[in-house]
């Protein structure tokens, strides 16, 4: 019985060499590549592009469907934004927005998960890049051809003269 048991650990041993010796060529011989990070390979460490420079036209675009987070047209390196204070609300806290001609943060930041309305900003709403995101004039990476909801029913429309949209 001992004898059976020491010949099947060996067999095992023997078909995991066997196996790995029959893989590992064919692992190295192939390199993958990402395109977001040109020709180096994946296994190895890029130096990190530069930073570009952002964006800081304070022009407001257009979003893209209903609920999107609107883009922050400024730069904002340097920006302190941590558990004891926010940068952003120096200038769009209601409070100041006035004052700032910022853009102040919509309500919605003002309430709890339940909806219920809070007297400072939510916790959840608070760290405002984890939503809002700077812009930088970069070509992209792919190619997007993307259009919003109001664009393809107009394209709809008139590509059907003489029937008129739905009113609901």
């Amino acid at each position: 019985m001992n004898f059976i048991r020491h010949s099947i650990h060996i067999l095992g041993l023997l078909f995991m060499l066997c196996m790995g010796t029959a893989w590992a060529p064919s692992a190295a011989a192939e390199t993958f590549y990402d395109s977001a990070r040109g020709i180096t390979p994946i296994m190895q460490e890029t130096k990190p592009p530069v930073l570009g420079n952002a964006v800081n036209d304070d022009v407001r675009r257009t979003r893209n469907y209903t609920w999107q987070p609107p883009t922050i047209p400024h730069r904002v390196d340097g920006y302190q934004v941590d558990k004891n204070f926010n940068k952003c609300m120096d200038c769009h806290s209601r409070a100041k927005a006035e004052f700032s001609q910022a853009v102040p943060v919509s309500v919605t930041h003002y309430m709890d998960r339940d909806g219920h309305m809070l007297g400072q900003v939510s916790t959840r709403r608070y760290f405002c890049q984890q939503c809002h995101v700077a812009q930088d004039a970069v070509r992209p990476l792919v190619n997007n051809t993307f259009e919003d909801v109001d664009t393809v029913i107009l394209k709809a429309m008139r590509s059907q003269p003489g029937k008129a949209p739905k009113k609901n």
